[in-house]
């Protein structure tokens, strides 16, 4: 992992049109599943917040993939404590459901690259006027590609990325709307092959996935 600056990584999320969200794995399996999905060709890793441990888990992941290209951050993040101590434990972008000023101003502060999360035109000026380098979209589901629109409109070419909900064979639409990747978390990580312990069908799961979103983007 190279990035250092959120121009950078921001460049990498686009490149790899995916963000695989890792939410509430057991810290034991939580680095073998960080590299079944980065080999199953997910360069983009987001390890929420609301679990135990989670700068831990983002820690290991972190020497874990180190000699990789991949960019691992942290998602739910919900005050700028949590993430400051993400950051600390070497997250390269920081996430969240909604749009906390402080969160994003000190992620400028740090130099990470920030995506707060967005619903209507107000919320997307407000990230953006507080220094968001990137907008989530969330729950995207709820409110289909077009809103994807609705978020550029005002603010012009914006970088979105919806999460929530997103399935492989959705992807295309959300793409073709505008976004410049997706957020998935329970579509492209197999929790029923985490229970079992089984890091070959993770690694399916993700491929399957990267599959459908190289194919919407016609790579």
């Amino acid at each position: 992992m190279t990035e250092t600056d959120p121009r950078s990584v921001r460049n990498r999320l686009v490149e790899s049109g995916v963000i695989a969200v890792l939410r509430g794995i057991d810290e034991e399996q939580i680095v073998p599943v960080a590299r079944a999905v980065y080999e199953g060709g997910v360069d983009a890793l987001e390890v929420t917040a609301d679990g135990t441990r989670a700068s831990e888990q983002i820690a290991a992941i972190d020497r874990e993939l180190a000699d990789t290209d991949a960019v691992v951050g942290a998602g739910t993040v919900l005050d700028a404590p949590t993430a400051q101590s993400v950051i600390d434990a070497g997250a390269e972008f920081v996430v969240s459901p909604h749009t906390d000023v402080e969160t994003v101003e000190l992620c400028n502060r740090q130099g990470v690259l920030s995506a707060p999360g967005v619903m209507t035109p107000t919320e997307a000026v407000t990230a953006m006027e507080a220094g968001a380098d990137v907008l989530k979209l969330f729950p995207a589901s709820t409110v289909g590609p077009g809103h994807i629109g609705a978020i550029r409109g005002p603010l012009g070419d914006v970088d979105v990325i919806p999460t929530g909900g997103i399935a492989a064979d959705d992807a295309a639409d959300f793409f073709d709307a505008g976004a410049v990747a997706v957020g998935a978390g329970s579509a492209l990580v197999d929790y029923e092959a985490i229970a079992d312990d089984d890091m070959d069908r993770v690694r399916e799961s993700a491929a399957e996935f990267v599959d459908a979103v190289e194919a919407a983007r016609g790579d």
